[in-house]
Formats: C-alpha cells, structure tokens, sequence
C-alpha cells in the first residue's frame, strides 16, 4: 500500500473524529516514529497525532486500530476504538486484582486534612480522599490517624492519597496513587497493599496510563483532568468530556471517577458519559458554606 493510501486512511480518520476530539486546549501533535509497518496501525498514528493525542496515546490508539482492523478483517475510520482486547486489557489473572469497591462511588471529595475529612464525612459525602501534604512521617501518620477516626461512625469510605503504608497501619478502606506514584511503588510493595485488603485507585491522563493502571489490576481508575484545575501542575492537557466519554467506553470494567477542575455546572455533562464517580476539591474546599455545597453537589449526583 501506498503513502498516498495511507494518507488517505488517516485523513478519513481525522474527517470521522474531528468535530468530537478536536479542541483548543489539545493542539495537533507530532507523529511519534512508528514502531510498525501496518498500514491501519500508520494511518491511525498520523491520524491520533493530528487530534491532538500525544506521543504515548497516539501510538497506544494506533496499536488498537491495527489489532481492531485484523479482528473484524476490514479497516473502519468511523469505529473509534473501544473494544479491551484490542488494548490488551483481556486475559488478566483474577487472583491479582484489588478488592472491589462500589461501580458507583458517587461524590468524592479530595480533602487537605483529617478535620475536613470528618466534616464532608458527616456532610454525606460517601467517598472521601485525604490528599495530605507533608515530608514528615510522623505528621503523616497522625494525619492518616486522625482521618481514619473522623469517618467513624459515617458511612463515608476513606482513600488515603500516597501514603500507603500510614493507611494499612490506621486502617483506611484504600489507597489512592498517581500515575508516578504507581511507576514507584515494587513489587513487593503492591504485594502488600493487596494484601492487606485495602482497595487501590489509579490517576490515569489518557489511553496508555489506562493501559498501564489495568495492569494492576487497580479497584477503580480515575479518568482526567477533565477540565483545567489550578491546584497541580498537570503533565498533559486537561482532557475534555469527549475523550472522557471515549475512556468510560473502554474502561467500564472498572469503577470509573471523573476528576479535575470539575464545578457544579458541570456535573450532569460529566455524568452522562456514564461515569459513576466525580471527585471535587475546590467545589467544597472553596465553597462558603462546604456543607451546603455537599447537599447541592449531592444532588447533582444524584438528579443524574
């Protein structure tokens, strides 16, 4: 097959997607060298690249519309890929998996401290999150302490942002890490986190962080940031709801948690993708009154 044909494969492509996947905030990036020859695979490559996908989800994309084109036997531009196989996501040993938690997490509130935990625990808020920034150990782990006492008695379940090993010692309900965090964390270090019961979530910016966090076999991924935030540096763009309903599409296997930059305006866009989780900062931190914040953003949840 030719340049020309292959050009032509990618441009049918580009013309298939470009009204779903094109925006301002995520500008056409360079092709990455190809790590194969197949046209399907180098068609979909220049095509991702020109929506706006970077170098490691382009070529992910590229790896799955080859595997889709010899699955079904035909090359179709209109079918985004969506199919796990064709990710590689079959086939994964049960025993590994993380313990399970709820499809539906509902609104999750990533909170700066153990009284802030408490307070949106008594405020409803069913799934919260201590992101608690300190490089002293001891602090961290009369943090997570105090985070673990402050839901008793709520029905809230508490994730313990990074540090693991202060979670399993208080006895939180999961652990939740990054992306960077995940790359760090041994083997032997995800032996124990499994083995202490604990349910695991995975940050993931995109097809390959999706890809990779399956490989753990994690108890929910988060999908984002879905629109820009102010409150951490983000390595890639802010991700939009098109690509956030395209990820729910491949992922829904998993308890899925839309994050990043998310207003209450924005709950039911955001929840028509079929995500069963949106997770909040500044929505409760930065309200006047976080309490009746919780009560509206509750709501949204639930007016889905």
């Amino acid at each position: 097959m030719t340049e020309q044909h292959i050009t032509e494969m990618a441009s049918a492509i580009v013309a298939a997607h470009r009204a779903i996947f094109t925006s301002d905030t995520l500008p056409s990036q360079h092709v990455p060298a190809p790590s194969r020859s197949e046209p399907a695979y180098l068609a979909a490559l220049q095509a991702c690249s020109a929506l706006g996908f970077i170098a490691i989800d382009a070529e992910c994309l590229a790896q799955a519309w080859q595997r889709q084109t010899e699955r079904t036997g035909q090359f179709d531009a209109a079918h985004w890929p969506d199919d796990p196989q064709d990710f590689g996501l079959a086939g994964a040993d049960p025993t590994l998996a993380f313990p399970e938690c709820p499809r539906a997490l509902g609104l999750y509130g990533v909170l700066p401290t153990a009284e802030w935990v408490g307070r949106m625990a008594r405020a409803g808020v069913p799934t919260v999150q201590l992101r608690f920034k300190s490089d002293d150990q001891a602090a961290i782990r009369r943090e997570v302490q105090a985070a673990v006492a402050a839901v008793q008695g709520t029905n809230a379940r508490l994730f313990i942002n990074d540090h693991w090993q202060a979670a399993i010692d208080a006895g939180a309900y999961g652990i939740h890490v990054g992306q960077e965090d995940l790359d760090a964390l041994e083997g032997a270090q995800l032996d124990a986190i499994r083995a202490s019961g604990l349910r695991l979530g995975v940050s993931t910016h995109g097809y390959a962080e999706m890809v990779r966090a399956h490989a753990v076999q994690p108890s929910y991924i988060a999908l984002g940031a879905v629109f820009p935030t102010t409150l951490k540096k983000m390595a890639t763009a802010p991700q939009g709801v098109a690509r956030l309903q395209a990820y729910v599409r491949l992922m829904q296997q998993y308890p899925l948690v839309a994050i990043g930059g998310i207003a209450a305006e924005q709950f039911p866009q955001v929840l028509s993708t079929g995500v069963g989780s949106i997770a909040v900062v500044r929505a409760l931190v930065n309200a006047p009154d976080p309490e009746a914040a919780a009560q509206d953003l509750l709501s949204r949840m639930h007016s889905k």
